[in-house]
């Protein structure tokens, strides 16, 4: 397994877990309102991470490793800044003039341009898989 896909998948855990005791934290105290932030966390942290390093670790031969941990760096750094801005957005009252809010925009970009490398290297393979 490349190197690169056991990153994705050491962080895909981590995530995880934070996204699941952040669950069960919710469900102990009753409090839901950060719900939005909690399923962006687990689907682009947990189930994102995870979705591309089992993608290069099936494609370890015809994949840019470039690539790969250019997405890896991307994907981590936009959840890394969009859910704890959104986090701060909604506790903070969701005003439109909140600073907060470039934060989610800027990290949603960050994370866009995850998947758009994502997806050069997946076109890539596709390109070169002549089965």
């Amino acid at each position: 397994m490349p190197r690169v896909s056991l990153w994705f998948f050491s962080v895909a855990v981590l995530y995880a877990i934070v996204g699941m005791l952040w669950g069960m934290h919710m469900g102990e105290t009753g409090d839901h309102s950060l719900l939005p932030a909690h399923a962006h966390w687990n689907l682009l942290g947990w189930v994102g991470m995870a979705i591309y390093g089992t993608f290069y670790a099936l494609t370890r031969e015809q994949a840019s490793m470039k690539l790969a941990w250019t997405t890896f760096a991307l994907a981590n750094i936009g959840v890394l800044v969009m859910i704890p801005a959104a986090v701060m957005f909604m506790t903070a009252g969701e005003d439109p003039n909140s600073p907060y809010l470039m934060g989610i925009i800027g990290g949603s970009a960050i994370t866009l341009l995850a998947m758009i490398t994502f997806a050069v290297s997946v076109w890539m393979v596709l390109l070169k898989t002549r089965n």
